[in-house]
């Protein structure tokens, strides 16, 4: 046995040499086993050199940034170390993290009844138990019992459906049908961990190469522009245009598209993130029309971020979805390719930790369909808490139900709090000294403009850092305050802004006010020309 395994092991070897420049498989497509070894020595790495450096690793990654969680960040963890080891070592007793959308980490409650149901379904085995009666809604219980009916063997620690829970996509389905006014089909529907799976799942079903463009605003969430990188695609960006309340003009878009096809560049798909991320903004219906006729004219994916849809804090603006605008508009599957995401993070549930979400994909291929099915089958499945909590969020208690009362309590107190947080440091940051800001209609930030002295641009030159980025450190160092560089996220050329979030408790506001307030005068009346 073991003179025929050296015997076949040789002739394996012997075709390989024979061979080494041939593929094993015909395919092209197919994977490479065995490559010729290089003729050029200086080629062959050293067997001192480390086996992964900065010069070997995906160029891809290198050219992707996250600014949401890059260097200001690590800045305001290493502070808050020090303030374990040492209190008082610091002018600010802890760090508010005001540079993400991030509502639980900062005080925000969960929503009872999503947590009660996440709870049962977790753990079945107390449903049957008459304490529980007293612990847990009625509503809640009967919820936790149809939900474990739809997963097979009643297994919340299992794999599921790669799309996710056919069951759970039933609800959600219903859920967009009553918020839209048109039918939904659960068969278009990918539960994902999260919108940013799906974000890249898209980038790569749609980036061949660097010579295909995605249209992405500016200021966007650096995900897209993340995302484009890591796939190696072109970020082909438009300017909303701040003086108009961050306005999406299709004038703009017509001219960045012409100028990104001039250079080659196929544009395949328009990002609109609506309400908008880091801006604020809520896109008027008749914008959104205006949107859907472009895309569909030039041919392009409408690629919709709708994960802020719950936070509106304006009485004369509603959100509507894309999907909703352009059926009203008289246009179905065949007539333009869109792509919706939705996430459990965001709203007035806030549960970023349970990675739940969904993307609604209309009007594309049999064919094509199959090839995002696939995609998404080599990620197994989404986490199954998501799944159930993106039911819950597009099915939630209603008139009637024991637990809707305090649903609707919990969720009416969360959303205006956010609305008056919003209205509080909007009017801050416009009261203070070379800063502009744009009314919140929408999401959880600000995005105010900062208007710097010289003497500031020259100091952080010298520095090697963006102006804003210099202002968010200096602003981190004295108040433990952590924002968001405007570099971060893109801006006109020589402009200057921060991203902020509203989401300290309302309690917190005006220390967050007061301490911002202090800082700003400081450092005007430092850098003053």
């Amino acid at each position: 046995m073991r003179r025929f395994a050296t015997e076949r092991a040789k002739k394996l070897i012997s075709s390989y040499h024979h061979h080494h420049q041939r593929s094993l498989f015909s395919s092209s497509q197919s994977p490479r086993f065995f490559t010729s070894v290089a003729s050029d020595p200086s080629s062959v790495m050293s067997s001192s050199s480390p086996p992964v450096t900065l010069d070997t690793i995906n160029p891809k990654v290198l050219k992707c940034e996250y600014a949401v969680r890059g260097e200001i960040v690590s800045q305001a963890q290493h502070l808050q170390q020090e303030l374990q080891a040492k209190r008082g070592s610091h002018p600010f007793d802890e760090i508010l993290y005001c540079n993400i959308g991030n509502p639980q980490s900062l005080g925000q409650q969960p929503i009872t009844f999503f947590r009660e149901v996440l709870a049962l379904c977790d753990h079945p085995s107390i449903l049957d138990r008459s304490e529980t009666q007293g612990l847990f809604s009625a509503d809640s219980i009967q919820r936790a019992w149809q939900i474990l009916d739809l997963i097979p063997g009643r297994a919340t620690g299992a794999y599921s459906h790669s799309q996710g829970i056919k069951g759970l996509r039933d609800h959600i389905a219903a859920g967009i049908e009553a918020r839209d006014g048109f039918p939904a089909n659960p068969n278009d529907i990918f539960l994902t961990d999260g919108a940013s799976p799906a974000v890249h799942m898209m980038m790569q079903l749609l980036i061949r190469s660097e010579t295909d463009g995605i249209l992405c605003p500016i200021p966007q969430y650096p995900l897209c522009s993340a995302s484009i990188a890591l796939h190696g695609g072109a970020l082909v960006p438009y300017y909303l245009d701040e003086a108009k309340g961050w306005g999406l003009e299709v004038s703009e878009l017509q001219k960045q598209l012409k100028e990104a096809r001039s250079n080659g560049i196929t544009v395949r798909a328009l990002v609109v993130i609506n309400p908008g991320n880091p801006t604020g903004q809520v896109l008027a219906e008749d914008n959104q029309r205006e949107i859907v006729e472009f895309c569909k004219n030039e041919n392009l994916v409408l690629l919709a971020d709708e994960v802020y849809q719950e936070n509106i804090y304006v009485d004369e603006k509603k959100f509507h979805s894309f999907k909703k605008v352009s059926r009203f508009m008289g246009y179905g599957e065949d007539d333009i390719a869109l792509v919706s995401f939705q996430s459990v993070s965001k709203g007035y549930y806030g549960e970023c930790g349970k990675r739940g979400g969904y993307m609604e994909v209309t009007g594309f291929s049999a064919d094509v369909r199959e090839q995002i099915y696939k995609v998404a089958s080599v990620n197994l499945c989404s986490n199954i808490s998501g799944q159930i909590l993106a039911s819950l969020v597009m099915n939630p208690p209603k008139v009637g139900d024991e637990s809707y009362e305090s649903y609707i309590a919990e969720k009416d107190g969360i959303l205006s709090s956010l609305a008056r947080r919003a209205k509080t440091l909007e009017d801050a940051f416009n009261s203070l000294e070379g800063i502009t800001c744009n009314k919140a209609e929408g999401a959880m930030y600000l995005f105010p403009c900062i208007h710097l002295p010289q003497k500031a641009i020259e100091a952080a030159k010298a520095l090697k850092k963006a102006p804003d980025a210099l202002y968010a450190s200096r602003l981190l160092e004295a108040t433990g305050i952590v924002v968001v560089p405007g570099s971060g996220f893109g801006q006109v050329p020589g402009t200057w802004h921060f991203r902020c979030t509203i989401l300290p408790q309302e309690d917190k506001i005006p220390a967050v006010v007061s301490r911002l307030t202090a800082f700003h005068e400081a450092f005007m009346a430092e850098y003053r020309d």
